[in-house]
């Protein structure tokens, strides 16, 4: 899953991006509003945690230019002053969820699962397709009942192709979730990380097809064609 995280307060920026890298999420972070409204011109993310108060452009501007482009990635907003008034106006403005200063980290994640799961429209933690279980609270995977340990590539992709079970995913939307814009995009990469994936889903009777030119798509047996 691949983050925007847009805060000014450098040491909690830098100690969100690290949180939310040990939870093996994709980030970037800005430090001002017109930074935040360029790459959410520009790119895509799955979520946006955007500190209200942002130099450049506050978080409610930013939150209104990208509603007005119809954009429904959801958006968490951060703010030290958290007024009834403050949250009514970015609720408003497009804004799906707020979070008050200072906050504890488990909050902050579990709200940011719980937008994400709403963007997918699956209201259930808990993903299924065949024998591949993922429990989206605690983000681990069992196949056949047993846990499934994998690298945080590995687990980033399983975890794309899960969301979208059924459907196809470009290779564009698998580089998205794996790097962030510090890191290059390969995607022999890709195709590697994928190979591995098939080899420890192998006679669980769930596959990882191939289409060729449009990308994956997650499948089990029983799965209509």
């Amino acid at each position: 899953m691949r983050i925007l995280l847009a805060e000014d307060h450098r040491p909690l920026a830098d100690w969100l991006v690290l949180t939310f890298e040990r939870s093996n999420y994709s980030v970037d972070c800005v430090y001002d509003g017109g930074h935040a409204d360029h790459l959410l011109l520009t790119q895509h993310y799955d979520l946006v945690v955007l500190d209200i108060s942002l130099p450049a452009l506050s978080g409610n501007e930013v939150v209104r230019r990208l509603r007005a482009r119809d954009s429904k990635v959801p958006v968490l907003m951060l703010t030290a002053n958290n007024s009834v008034d403050g949250r009514v106006v970015s609720l408003d403005l497009g804004a799906d969820d707020y979070l008050g200063k200072p906050f504890a980290v488990k909050e902050l994640e579990a709200r940011m699962r719980a937008l994400v799961r709403r963007s997918e429209q699956h209201p259930s933690p808990h993903w299924q397709c065949g024998a591949l279980a993922y429990d989206s609270n605690t983000r681990v995977f069992c196949l056949a009942g047993a846990p499934l340990s994998l690298p945080p590539r590995e687990h980033a992709i399983l975890e794309t192709l899960l969301f979208k079970s059924g459907k196809t995913v470009s290779k564009k939307m698998i580089a998205d979730a794996l790097f962030a814009m510090s890191e290059s995009a390969s995607s022999d990469a890709i195709e590697v990380y994928v190979h591995r994936l098939r080899r420890k889903l192998e006679d669980s009777g769930v596959s990882i097809v191939t289409l060729r030119g449009l990308g994956y798509i997650l499948k089990h047996d029983d799965a209509p064609d």
